[in-house]
């Protein structure tokens, strides 16, 4: 009964709970100019740096077998969308592009949850940093990772189905691991294993799934636990500060992007990870100071939420669907302005840009 009461506390403090939010009216467009003959798979990762060039992570140019494919590309556009080149091309660490981040220093970051690495580039297209390990190609053991329940214990230095990355203000680097492991690991500006925390569960500092991390000026280190259907905010030595969820009315009646209408209540009931429930983060992003705002996104009803950095909502745009200005499972957000947004979905292969036009 206390641990009920406990959770229940949290939620109803939470400043994004049950609150009437504003929609924020706004344009979709599809910014890039692909040349010919190069064609974007599943877009899992958009990037925006200091010059206002687009780095785009694809699941396109996918090679080997219809299961357990390479498929990882990356690709940089410049601010008007015109292509300028690819970056990384035939990789080793390429295998299931995952999330791609700009730092401070405009380096980029990527995320492979399949080769379970992380790599970060110079803005020259160099290889600075490797983090993580794949799997031997000659080991007869290679194969899709294992599920076990509980999960096997982490080991510094290594990840299993890595999901993304973020930065603080000191340069260091927080990398969500992910979809088997479920913590936040710490290195340091050279490349150095700091710490991780966390691990599988439902309390404060535990995760199902950390599927997207960010920071705020401040260094704080907000966290989407997507199958938690929450946000955990921490600072940069893993100490738990906060959570919040987001609930906002939606139509019953409303189309998911791909697959059945999901049962809410049959979710809520069986215990099973909230992926799919409505306010279950799949990406965060803060935006440049001074006054910092963040996004996040739902997979069901497919919408993009504004809200405050301790969690109180302040609009909500979109839907599911195919065309400009609806979404099929946002992936990752780019939030270089508070409102000009750039999203990468999964489910319609592309990035599409929203300008948003608050009501004054």
């Amino acid at each position: 009964m206390n641990r009920l009461l406990v959770a229940l506390s949290l939620v109803l403090a939470s400043p994004a709970f049950a609150q009437d939010v504003p929609v924020i009216p706004f344009q979709g467009s599809d910014p890039l100019k692909m040349p010919k003959d190069l064609y974007l798979g599943e877009v899992t990762g958009v990037a925006v740096n200091a010059k206002g060039h687009i780095f785009v992570l694809s699941r396109g140019n996918t090679t080997g077998p219809a299961y357990a494919a390479a498929a990882a590309q990356l690709l940089e556009f410049d601010a008007t969308g015109k292509f300028v080149r690819e970056i990384g091309k035939n990789l080793y660490a390429w295998s299931f592009g995952h999330t791609v981040r700009i730092d401070r220093g405009q380096n980029i970051w990527v995320a492979d949850k399949g080769s379970d690495m992380v790599i970060k580039f110079s803005p020259a297209g160099r290889v600075l940093l490797v983090f993580g390990r794949k799997q031997e190609a000659s080991d007869e053991d290679t194969a899709p990772l294992k599920h076990p329940k509980p999960p096997l214990p982490a080991e510094d230095g290594r990840f299993r189905q890595v999901t993304d990355v973020a930065f603080d203000p000191a340069g260091n680097a927080y990398i969500s691991d992910g979809y088997i492991n479920s913590r936040v690991a710490k290195v340091d500006k050279n490349g150095n294993w700091l710490k991780s925390w966390g691990d599988r569960g439902t309390k404060p500092g535990e995760f199902n799934t950390p599927h997207s991390i960010t920071a705020d000026a401040k260094g704080n280190i907000y966290v989407a636990d997507r199958g938690n259907r929450r946000i955990q905010v921490f600072d940069g030595e893993g100490m738990f500060l906060r959570e919040f969820t987001i609930d906002v009315p939606y139509d019953k009646n409303a189309h998911p992007a791909i697959g059945n209408l999901p049962d809410v209540a049959k979710i809520e009931a069986s215990g099973s990870p909230k992926t799919m429930m409505p306010g279950s983060p799949w990406a965060v992003c803060i935006t440049p100071g001074p006054n910092q705002v963040l996004y996040t996104s739902d997979a069901f009803p497919g919408r993009v939420y504004k809200l405050s950095l301790e969690g109180k909502l302040l609009g909500v745009l979109g839907e599911s669907g195919k065309q400009l200005k609806q979404f099929g499972w946002i992936h990752e957000i780019a939030c270089p302005s508070e409102n000009v947004l750039y999203v990468a979905e999964l489910l319609n292969w592309r990035v599409q840009k929203l300008v948003l036009q608050p009501k004054k």
